[in-house]
């Protein structure tokens, strides 16, 4: 915004100057013109030849005010132009949503709440995924200090809309800011719409290709030109473990980012990534029929890591600091699963973005989901019943086993302990407490 301003002052001198260098030439030229006399040679309109020009023929001065009046009336309609855009963007200031989750917790249906926005959003889903895979991190120490760094900075140059940033992560390289490889590509409105959507190429393999239309290897260029051309910008991550390391990216005086932290029951994400990764999570399997659950066992450490991210995340969001001052906002999966259409409201009032028609009816048709709709990555479901799902399919044993090291996160976010197997299975006993998260509006 000051480089705006400069910019807009470095016009308003340049009009004063011309202004002055006018009035100047004006008085050259009287000074001059002479006296017309029966020897003076006059031109139809009265004016006079003076002023030797260097291939040697005569101009007038007085000819060159119009000239002069005509690049200071430019000039001060661009000063108007430009002017009525500060305006507008004071008033409509461009915005940059980041929707931080982690894996199973509904990201990618909440995420489609601003992918549907309209011709106003460019939205990118898990652009970092190229990053974690070109990157290998160890999950402690100084690496995970260099990995949020660069996820923070992949992200402040993505809002930007630097899309080339990417081409350092993309495998295999792009050629000349061309790719047929970028993750979940189809997830992205913004990138399957003209001009972005170039012409099908035939025997180019796209894996992540656009759902609704056939288009052409992605164009970085056309992508990011077509960022810049939005009024607003989102991007949905699973990626980022620490909400402390993006402070730098909510300080660049250059956007206007805000946070939406989305959260989940551990015990519902546990058993959702049983399901997705099924493989992964044999011995769990075995550990459910035996009833013995090794706390020290290296899966189970990672998830009382994701869990304690989470719940410092969220501690320094609800504190609201100065640098996260009205630009932090926390939601639970559940509480959306119940009342999508105001929950998707309060998060485009939080957001500063209108909430537009083609959100609202995109969620009354993809909120009314038939038992039968969708997979592991369906953005459709029957959403008052999906998000208590996980109890008829978890182990009481593993339960258990979420709570010890997962406690505190489900105390601070109101998921309730189990201490009877019968209440698991028991669909009248909710298992969520009633909870108000307060954030601040601008």
């Amino acid at each position: 915004m000051r480089s705006k301003y400069t910019i807009f002052l470095l016009f308003v001198g340049a009009l004063v100057i011309i202004e002055k260098e006018n009035n100047i030439i004006s008085r050259v030229s009287d000074k001059l013109t002479p006296r017309q006399t029966p020897q003076t040679p006059l031109y139809p309109n009265g004016s006079v030849s003076v002023l030797l020009t260097e291939n040697g023929s005569y101009s007038s001065l007085s000819e060159l005010d119009p000239v002069f009046k005509r690049l200071k009336n430019r000039l001060e309609n661009f000063a108007l132009r430009f002017q009525h855009q500060v305006d507008n963007e004071q008033s409509n200031p461009r915005k940059h949503i980041l929707l931080m989750a982690t894996t199973r917790t509904g990201s990618s249906f909440v995420g489609e709440f601003f992918n549907q926005q309209g011709s106003n959003m460019f939205y990118l889903f898990e652009p970092l995924w190229h990053v974690e895979r070109m990157v290998t991190f160890e999950a402690k120490g100084a690496s995970t200090v260099a990995a949020s760094i660069i996820y923070r900075d992949t992200l402040q140059q993505l809002f930007l809309c630097d899309l080339h940033v990417l081409e350092h992560f993309i495998s295999p390289l792009p050629e000349h800011h061309i790719t047929p490889s970028l993750f979940r590509r189809g997830s992205s409105t913004s990138l399957c719409e003209d001009p972005v959507c170039t012409p099908f190429v035939k025997k180019t393999f796209e894996k992540y290709h656009c759902k609704n239309r056939r288009c052409g290897p992605l164009n970085l260029t056309l992508a990011a030109e077509s960022c810049l051309s939005k009024q607003h910008r989102a991007i949905k991550t699973v990626r980022v473990r620490q909400l402390e390391s993006l402070r730098p990216l909510l300080e660049d005086s250059r956007l206007q980012v805000k946070i939406i932290q989305l959260v989940r029951d551990p015990r519902a994400i546990l058993a959702s990534r049983m399901v997705a990764f099924s493989s992964k999570y044999e011995n769990w399997k075995k550990w459910a029929v035996n009833g013995e659950v090794p706390i020290e066992d290296e899966e189970m450490q990672k998830l009382k890591g994701n869990c304690e991210n989470i719940r410092l995340s969220a501690e320094v969001g609800l504190r609201q600091p100065s640098w996260l001052k009205a630009r932090y906002m926390l939601v639970r999966y559940e509480d959306i699963a119940r009342y999508p259409m105001q929950k998707a409201a309060e998060m485009y009032r939080f957001s500063g973005i209108p909430f537009t028609r083609q959100v609202k009816e995109w969620i009354l048709k993809n909120t009314q989901g038939s038992k039968e709709s969708g997979g592991v990555y369906s953005t459709k479901k029957n959403s008052s019943e999906q998000f208590e799902k996980w109890r008829f399919s978890m182990p009481y044993q593993l339960a258990q086993v979420v709570q010890k090291v997962c406690g505190p996160a489900m105390e601070l976010f109101g998921y309730k302990l189990i201490e009877d197997p019968k209440i698991l299975t028991n669909r009248s006993i909710s298992l969520l407490e009633e909870k108000v998260f307060h954030f601040t509006y601008l």
